[in-house]
């Protein structure tokens, strides 16, 4: 996958919008929960990155009927579909100074193209102590789905 970045510049990727709602108390306080300010970018990133994979449940895959969207919604539900997941690992890394993005991919629903599609809704977030981007799926493990979490080898 390549990655294609809309701006240039890294600060419209710290943005807080609706979906992206970083200074909610309850993601302020998840803020608090996972990091000290002196922890490396890098463990930040990871440990962000595997809170949100493994804390918060795939929608689909506990068949819930819930609904959610914005970050602080993700957060206090414990459950979101593949772009909830993004809003939100994107929420808590932005809060923290880190640039992250959107990036979508479109899967096939089952094996073969006759299952149909589906857009996947994943990050990527600009490491500045590596001067790179990475990309982040925090969908969540499943069987037949292992997303990596980020490593810090270049590409």
């Amino acid at each position: 996958m390549y990655l294609i970045s809309e701006s240039s510049l890294l600060e419209a990727y710290l943005c807080e919008h609706e979906m992206v709602d970083y200074s909610h108390d309850l993601v302020q306080e998840t803020i608090r929960q996972l990091h000290t300010a002196s922890d490396p970018e890098m463990e930040r990133v990871r440990r962000t990155f595997t809170f949100v994979r493994d804390t918060i449940h795939h929608s689909w895959d506990i068949q819930s009927p819930q609904v959610t969207c914005k970050a602080s919604e993700v957060l206090s539900y414990g459950e979101g579909l593949c772009y909830a997941k993004a809003h939100l690992l994107a929420a808590l890394l932005r809060a923290q100074g880190i640039s992250t993005g959107f990036c979508y991919q479109h899967l096939t629903v089952g094996a073969t193209a006759e299952t149909g599609y589906a857009l996947h809704g994943l990050n990527a977030a600009y490491l500045a102590s590596q001067t790179r981007w990475i990309r982040l799926d925090a969908r969540g493990n499943k069987p037949g789905i292992k997303p990596n979490s980020p490593r810090a080898k270049s590409s």
